[in-house]
């Protein structure tokens, strides 16, 4: 009888000393809130973190009188690697976990002081929150734990692989642009120098030393006009025409008779080299009698002329040029009595204005 009753008391008094121990074993439960790539701020409608957060305040309600008197601390962790540099993902890890505890201070009403906090420049952009709290007060199963942390990891991972290809993806386009670019450059460069050896239309135009020049509008009034133009350079050129005619008619009563030089320093301009200034100078004589009285003399001035040359083949241009300046005429009057040339008088005259024109063929020697 005495056995009957003696092992029922030992079960029982074992299990009041186990129930205590039993009572006491405790679990991490992690709670894990989003965050956006980064960014800071926490957006509580973010993925789960609504979800997240719920069950977190539950928890905290659960065991708020532990979290108070400090026996069940919350241990957050703030974790960031989508900046460049260590220090910046420490910073907005800080930023993250500071913005969770302040939300769980305001809603489940805790304080700083319950709170452990760590910052992590690794993983990726997330806060978690850690409770060690008593088995009988969690609601999931250690199973249920293990398969949420699995997940949790599982989705990390697959984040990573995607930031990872995402990167990938940034370099493989960018390293395409570079050689592209480089190919670009490539192509001009060889243009150029394919340019450079092809002799253009600039090279065949102004690719000369020496030329013959002929003024078409002198040689329309019966006025014979040459030249030679020596090309220093492709932008200087030193120029010469000359101008001479004897003409008398009415049983030499009437007379046209001149002779004119006009060198000329010329600057040319434009990739071309088809536009000019420059700068003449003329001297000459004259005998004109075309009525009663013939004036006979010598000119001398000089000016700025301007012009452009066209390009007409590879031997000929047409030379466009007007000059505009100042002249001086010295001369004396005369008639003509049987045959005598009888003087009438000096005159001299100063003229502004067009010294020179002129529709020139020019004809490259060499």
């Amino acid at each position: 009888m005495s056995k009957r009753i003696f092992f029922p008391v030992l079960f029982l008094w074992l299990m009041v000393i186990v129930s205590p121990s039993a009572a006491q074993q405790k679990a991490d439960t992690t709670y894990t809130f989003r965050f956006v790539q980064k960014k800071g701020m926490f957006y509580v409608p973010f993925e789960n973190n609504s979800r997240e957060l719920t069950r977190l305040i539950k928890c905290i309600e659960s065991n708020k009188s532990d979290i108070a008197n400090g026996q069940l601390p919350l241990y957050v962790d703030g974790y960031c690697n989508s900046l460049n540099s260590e220090a910046k993902n420490l910073a907005t890890a800080k930023i993250r976990a500071n913005r969770v505890k302040s939300e769980l201070i305001t809603r489940a009403g805790i304080k700083e002081e319950n709170f452990i906090t760590r910052n992590h420049a690794t993983e990726g952009d997330f806060v978690t929150v850690r409770m060690t709290v008593p088995v009988k007060e969690t609601a999931a199963t250690d199973a249920e734990a293990e398969a949420r942390r699995k997940a949790e990891a599982e989705r990390l991972e697959a984040e990573k692989r995607a930031e990872q290809e995402r990167l990938a993806e940034e370099q493989r386009k960018a390293e395409e642009a570079r050689l592209a670019a480089e190919k670009a450059e490539a192509e001009k460069a060889a243009q150029q120098n394919t340019l450079a050896d092809t002799p253009s239309e600039t090279k065949i135009t102004n690719d000369y030393h020496l030329s013959l020049r002929a003024n078409l509008l002198r040689w329309a009034t019966l006025t014979p006009d040459l030249g030679l133009e020596w090309r220093i350079c492709p932008s200087w050129g030193i120029a010469v025409n000359g101008s001479w005619t004897s003409w008398s008619w009415s049983d030499k009563d009437r007379r046209y008779a001149l002779w004119e030089v006009a060198p000329e320093v010329r600057y040319y301009m434009g990739e071309k080299k088809a536009w000019y200034l420059g700068a003449m100078f003329k001297a000459g004589e004259f005998n004109y009698k075309l009525s009663d009285t013939g004036k006979q003399g010598d000119l001398m001035g000089g000016g700025i002329t301007a012009g452009y040359q066209l390009r007409l083949n590879k031997a000929l241009d047409l030379d466009f040029n007007l000059g505009l300046g100042y002249l001086n005429a010295d001369y004396e009057k005369y008639e003509v009595i049987d045959g005598v040339r009888v003087r009438r008088g000096n005159e001299t005259k100063d003229w502004w204005g067009p010294i020179n024109a002129g529709v020139t063929l020019v004809w490259k020697l060499f």
